[in-house]
């Protein structure tokens, strides 16, 4: 039974007894009176409203983890990969679930919330990337390669052969690693020119020095 606003889907006593039809809710209550938009007839229902439970939601953010608390109807289904608001008292994230805990050490991918413990997200509004940079071709040795992160929004997108300046660091994007809980994407890592890959999805980021300063060999 689905109810939405003043209009709700139930069946219909008088042309539709085994299938629900649209009514409109003339007066709600816990036996609302309803009529029904095919055949106008009125009659009382019974409308159920939907309780919610409280569970523990895990949000990880770049090296620190933090715990809250959400509100949500214990028959509804969720899966890792799915993301959902949080509102936290330090902020509103949009977090990503990464595991459903049902029981002492074990961890499943999919399950109703009356049966979910614990739900295990990361944030992905706001993300580091780690990007790894080789320096230009004949201005250093491979061993100068340096490793940083840059700080984006998680839906900025990376795509290979694109060039990139955060800051003091100019990159050439060269192949993308894509992080485990990602939606599914062709391999898991891309390195084709055109090939794009959402910072929230990232799991490494591989380039070439652009920089202006020369790379040292000493």
């Amino acid at each position: 039974m689905s109810n939405t606003q003043d209009r709700i889907a139930v069946a219909c006593p008088s042309c539709s007894p085994a299938e629900e039809t649209v009514h409109e809710v003339l007066k709600p209550g816990g036996h609302t009176t309803v009529r029904c938009t095919e055949c106008s007839h009125v009659h009382k229902v019974r409308v159920e409203e939907e309780t919610e439970v409280e569970r523990k939601v895990v949000i990880s953010q770049d090296d620190e983890s933090f715990t809250t608390m959400v509100d949500v109807p214990p028959t509804e289904t969720i899966a890792a990969g799915e993301e959902f608001i949080v509102d936290t008292p330090e902020a509103i994230m949009l977090v990503r679930i990464t595991g459903i805990e049902v029981g002492p050490e074990q961890r499943v991918d999919e399950a109703t919330v009356e049966d979910a413990k614990t739900i295990w997200t990361r944030a992905v509004d706001n993300v580091s990337v780690r990007v790894t940079v080789n320096p230009k071709e004949g201005t250093g040795y491979r061993e100068n390669t340096r490793s940083f992160k840059v700080n984006v929004p998680g839906d900025y997108e990376f795509t290979v052969g694109d060039t990139e300046s955060f800051g003091d660091e100019e990159f050439l994007v060269k192949a993308l690693h894509v992080r485990e809980d990602a939606p599914e994407y062709r391999h898991g890592k891309l390195d084709h020119d055109g090939d794009m890959v959402y910072a929230k999805d990232i799991n490494r980021l591989y380039g070439t020095d652009k920089t202006t300063s020369a790379w040292s060999a000493w």
